[in-house]
């Protein structure tokens, strides 16, 4: 049986509301700045603020929703990673509660039948109001870049690169007061899922995104936007209930306070 979490979901932190929960499935709405999955044993993440949580160690902030209290049954799941997003990325992703239901959304990952949309503030413009970015990517040593390597790059490193794919569509544009820059919104989905992809690939195209200190590593210009963190949010989340197989299930996550104010400034001019 599943937990009715509502419409806005149910908050049990100031950064993670649960979106969904049943016997194999979590699915959570994770706040900028929170890792999704410890790096360390120790460290605080949006998994183990839900590992709290079931156990009883953690109570909900918002007893109105779902009831007030957890159902005994629940007290028994533990929440196993299964993707992830940037620390500094917020939105909606997914855990499993046990090691058979990890295995098929692995499987979903794996065949790219798992849907996953974003919304991303670029610097620029894109050529076209829609398209594709095609790039092979490797990943440095300390895994904490990406690097694009063209065509003749990817077949000398052989297995140290992969292919990204991501599909990108404008949704809005706006121009900068003073200066003849724009920023667009964009809405990008995932055809593959590497890490960094999205901001490795923006960057590469000549549309960093907004506030992404690592692959747009320029200071503001005078004109330009300083926000801190990459404007990137996770917006939906699609795919096949993994003890359901027949069961498609669809979460939106809406955009947090900071990309929310960051909208309305451009859309008001300023920035």
């Amino acid at each position: 049986m599943a937990l009715d979490c509502g419409p806005d979901g149910w908050q049990i932190h100031p950064r993670v509301a649960i979106l969904y929960l049943d016997a194999a499935l979590g699915v959570v709405n994770k706040g900028p700045g929170l890792l999704s999955v410890p790096a360390q044993f120790d460290d605080l993440s949006a998994l183990s603020i839900l590992a709290d949580f079931l156990s009883g160690k953690l109570r909900a902030r918002d007893r109105g929703v779902a009831g007030r209290s957890l159902p005994p049954a629940y007290h028994r799941l533990v929440p196993l990673p299964v993707h992830r997003l940037d620390q500094y990325t917020s939105g909606v992703f997914c855990m499993a509660m046990d090691p058979a239901a990890r295995q098929r959304l692995i499987d979903q990952l794996k065949i790219h039948s798992m849907k996953r949309e974003y919304v991303a503030f670029v610097e620029g413009r894109p050529p076209q109001p829609k398209g594709t970015w095609r790039n092979w990517l490797k990943l440095s040593a300390d895994e904490l870049r990406q690097f694009v390597v063209s065509d003749a790059g990817s077949r000398a490193a052989k297995a140290e690169v992969l292919e990204a794919v991501t599909h990108y569509e404008i949704i809005a544009e706006f121009p900068l007061a003073g200066s003849r820059d724009v920023v667009t919104k964009l809405r990008l989905r995932l055809e593959t899922g590497r890490k960094h992809q999205i901001r490795a690939q923006a960057a590469h195209a000549g549309l960093p995104l907004v506030g992404d200190r690592t692959y747009h590593q320029k200071p503001p210009k005078p004109a330009g936007i300083d926000f801190p963190r990459q404007a990137l949010h996770a917006e939906v989340l699609s795919l096949d209930h993994p003890a359901k197989p027949d069961t498609r299930m669809t979460w939106t996550a809406a955009m947090p306070k900071d990309l929310l104010e960051l909208e309305a400034a451009l859309r008001a001019g300023r920035t």
